[in-house]
């Protein structure tokens, strides 16, 4: 009788772990998979980016300081190696290309231009969208992070070795009001 308890008792046990690490598992492949949505549209972003820089070129081309500004920000976006590096090079195109736009308004030609309303439009889509992604991100994070610090779980994640993600956080820069003087 004994060793039928015992046994359930490690069944129990070894159910219980199966249990947790597989959800600890569904919810890291959930924070990656969330993590790819961000990069094809952060990648979207960078592919709009050159057409923009010509685009703006032949209206503004003595705002060379600004242009060069967005594209070395894009470049470093492109060839950001993990996400951390992604998040703060993609912060500091965001804040390019709002110099960018707000560059813009100084020509007003270049304002009423249909190739640049359009790539300007495809560009605050794809922004909305990677907002958007950040967000369900952050949330896939936060049930990842939460899972791996709540007991029991804490201990199976321990054992296995599960490392916690990172959030997408604005740095301080991203939070400050692009100042354009002309």
């Amino acid at each position: 009788m004994i060793f039928i308890i015992i046994g359930a008792v490690v069944l129990f046990l070894i159910l219980f772990v199966i249990g947790v690490y597989n959800k600890l598992v569904r919810l890291r492949n959930m924070v990656q998979d969330q993590w790819s949505q961000i990069d094809v549209l952060l990648k979207r972003r960078a592919d709009l980016i050159p057409n923009l820089v010509e685009t703006v070129k032949g209206y503004a081309a003595h705002e060379s300081e600004t242009l060069e500004a967005v594209i070395s920000a894009r470049n470093k976006a492109i060839s950001a190696t993990n996400p951390h590096d992604e998040m703060e090079a993609n912060g500091e195109l965001t804040r390019a290309l709002g110099r960018l736009f707000a560059l813009a308004e100084a020509y007003p030609e270049l304002k009423a231009n249909q190739n640049f309303l359009s790539l300007q439009g495809d560009l605050k889509d794809t922004e909305d969208k990677i907002s958007y992604a950040r967000q369900f991100y952050n949330d896939s994070v936060l049930s990842y992070k939460n899972e791996l610090e709540m007991f029991p779980s804490n201990i199976v994640a321990a054992i296995f070795n599960f490392k916690p993600a990172e959030f997408f956080e604005a740095s301080d820069d991203d939070r400050e009001v692009p100042q354009v003087k002309f």
